[in-house]
């Protein structure tokens, strides 16, 4: 593992936890922690003891409250289309991943806590948690992905109305609008990650990684979702897991996949 000053990484049985671990500032990303995270995630691409990753924020209070003002109130026209350009290219790399990565959202997820959380591919909130994104009260607006991914979350009017507003709403609301996958008490929530991603981790790692791209060409004008779908089934017929799979199916036994 990479030693990390903003991160505290943990693999077990195949599964990467990678919590935000600035619990004084709330877990605030800054220009280090973003660049903590894309090395991170690089990890999760490259390393093949990894199966999958939670990403989780350290303490009780806070996924991550925000970016860090102090960094933010320097920006000039020029730094600022780069800063917002750089936390883009790191939440793509997550959101395109081939490998499961949630989101344990512990408390608030705010500005671009919220980002990180919706760039994962599943979201799971404790009860105590809070989303929002609150950057109009600063004067300016999502940089890190949050203005298109909350519209594909939840959709064109309640997007517009929590950036506008800058409102905060609870997990349950959350979940409501399908912003959150699930909501539980704050001792379950790591519990409940591990579930999902344990049983994530007993399917075909091959279909699981092509079902994430699959699901990202939807939002993908330039690409036919169609196609890209039908490309990766027969991608998918073509591998010892799905030899594997179907015979397993026919001969009533668990599947063993490879990934191959």
């Amino acid at each position: 593992m990479a030693a990390y000053e903003n991160l505290l990484l943990e693999l077990n049985n195949g599964i990467l936890t990678i919590t935000i671990n600035r619990a004084d500032k709330l877990n605030a990303l800054n220009i280090d922690t973003i660049r903590e995270i894309k090395n991170a995630i690089q990890q999760v691409y490259d390393d093949a003891d990894v199966k999958g990753a939670i990403f989780t924020g350290a303490g009780p209070k806070a996924f991550v409250a925000g970016a860090d003002i102090s960094e933010i109130a320097e920006l000039s026209e020029v730094n600022a289309r780069s800063f917002a350009e750089r936390g883009q290219e790191v939440f793509a790399m997550i959101e395109r991943c081939n490998k499961p990565v949630l989101a344990a959202v512990n408390g608030f997820a705010l500005g671009g806590g919220c980002e990180l959380a919706m760039a994962c591919h599943m979201r799971v909130a404790s009860d105590n948690a809070r989303f929002g994104q609150p950057e109009v009260n600063l004067g300016v607006i999502p940089g890190y992905g949050g203005t298109q991914r909350m519209t594909q979350l939840i959709g064109k009017g309640k997007a517009m109305e929590l950036m506008m507003t800058g409102d905060m709403i609870s997990a349950e609301e959350a979940r409501a609008l399908g912003l959150v996958n699930h909501v539980v008490p704050q001792e379950d929530l790591m519990p409940k990650c591990m579930e999902l991603m344990e049983k994530i981790m007993t399917k075909a790692p091959l279909a699981i990684g092509l079902v994430i791209e699959c699901v990202n060409a939807v939002f993908n004008k330039d690409e036919n979702g169609y196609q890209t779908e039908a490309n990766s089934f027969a991608r998918c017929c073509t591998s010892e897991d799905f030899v594997e799979g179907t015979n397993a199916f026919l001969e009533k036994r668990k599947p063993a996949f490879k990934g191959i």
